[in-house]
């Protein structure tokens, strides 16, 4: 069962708090500790860890998580796996463009996200910066940005890009455009060691710092786990642009539960055990799910947008990283602690010199 102290706190009902304004979301973050690299060993990573229970912070390493866990805790990872969707492209007058896979409609028809490409005419030619034999023709300009692509390559993109392509890191984190002396540390780090099923374009980042080790560990507990997969999208980093979080418009992005999946979360759903998400896209695969009813395997997609003030119908607990201001993210952290409280925490972080968002450190909210 849940432990008295580990009771989820519900948010304040939604008729004391009417409409969330985004501004309330802000916070003033010092640029050194937006984090550039990983630590030196995933586990050596910081961990705040706040008890909802008492409103306690209490700052540890991620190598101490088993001991703050409890036999029979459910972890909930996303095994969903960053592919390489970062291109560089050439005009044939040699300007550079960058961008951004999105997906494979068909073999060698790409969308794309491409930069300062303008409006050019269907069938206009670029060639990849990392080997000039292979092109891709501008077939349709889909608007925003997001162009059709004919790769010249008929390969599976995934075999293309892994040659081609470079990690899809996030703005924040400053590489060189065309190489860069950590892509290949990036290779491996801005990558979960259990990783499966290629398809984000962001990384699930709370799931960075665990070890093979550390798993080892948890297990030794009695502490299980099971996978779920969400395909990370681009829209993850989209800021909330609206002034009133009701107002914005969730991003889309495709899951799937596969049936040992669905039988672990019932079987401590039916046991009254905790379910603690691994990072926010866990948490949005397992809310998605219906309330009252069995955890069912299958795929599907949510444009779930959780922020106060939610009431959670599976999760327990959160582990995750520190968060953008004004994003979906950092609203669906202060759904499960309320507002005044994620910005203690917040503040507190940033006191004690967490580094933040990707690369950065974690917290665990129990």
């Amino acid at each position: 069962m849940l432990p008295e102290s580990d009771t989820p706190v519900s948010p304040e009902p939604a008729s004391l708090q009417f409409s969330m304004r985004t501004d309330e979301l802000n916070f003033d973050l010092p640029s050194d500790l937006i984090a550039q690299t990983p630590p030196a060993h995933r586990q050596d990573s910081r961990l705040l860890h706040y008890r909802r229970g008492d409103e306690s912070i209490h700052h540890r390493t991620f190598s101490d998580l088993p001991d703050l866990l409890y036999p029979g805790d459910l972890l909930v990872l996303n095994d969903s796996k960053v592919i390489p969707a970062r291109i560089s492209l050439r005009k044939s007058t040699g300007g550079l463009i960058e961008g951004l896979f999105l997906s494979e409609q068909s073999p060698g028809i790409w969308r794309a996200l491409l930069r300062d490409l303008g409006s050019p005419v269907a069938g206009t030619i670029l060639t990849f910066d990392a080997d000039p034999q292979v092109n891709a023709a501008v077939r349709e300009n889909l608007g925003v940005g997001e162009f059709l692509l004919e790769i010249s390559d008929k390969s599976p993109a995934i075999d293309l890009l892994s040659r081609l392509g470079r990690m899809p890191l996030p703005p924040y984190i400053r590489r060189d455009k065309l190489h860069d002396s950590r892509d290949e540390l990036d290779r491996a780090r801005y990558q979960t060691i259990y990783a499966q099923t290629p398809g984000s374009i962001a990384a699930p980042t709370a799931g960075l710092h665990f070890t093979a080790d550390l798993l080892n560990r948890l297990d030794a507990l009695g502490i299980e786990r099971t996978m779920v997969t969400l395909h990370v999208g681009v829209g993850t980093f989209k800021p909330v642009t609206a002034e009133t979080l009701d107002a914005h418009v969730m991003h889309r992005e495709n899951y799937s539960i596969e049936p040992a999946a669905a039988d672990a979360l019932n079987r401590a759903k039916k046991a009254g055990r905790r379910i603690i998400a691994v990072g926010t896209t866990s948490a949005r695969v397992l809310e998605s799910q219906p309330d009252n009813q069995p955890f069912a395997p299958g795929a599907g997609a949510t444009d779930l947008f959780i922020y106060p003030p939610y009431r959670w119908k599976h999760v327990n607990a959160l582990i995750t990283n520190f968060h953008l201001p004004r994003s979906t993210l950092i609203a669906l952290v202060a759904a499960m602690t309320g507002l005044p409280q994620q910005r203690k925490i917040y503040q507190e972080a940033i006191s004690a010199r967490y580094r933040f968002f990707s690369y950065g450190d974690a917290m665990l909210i129990d």
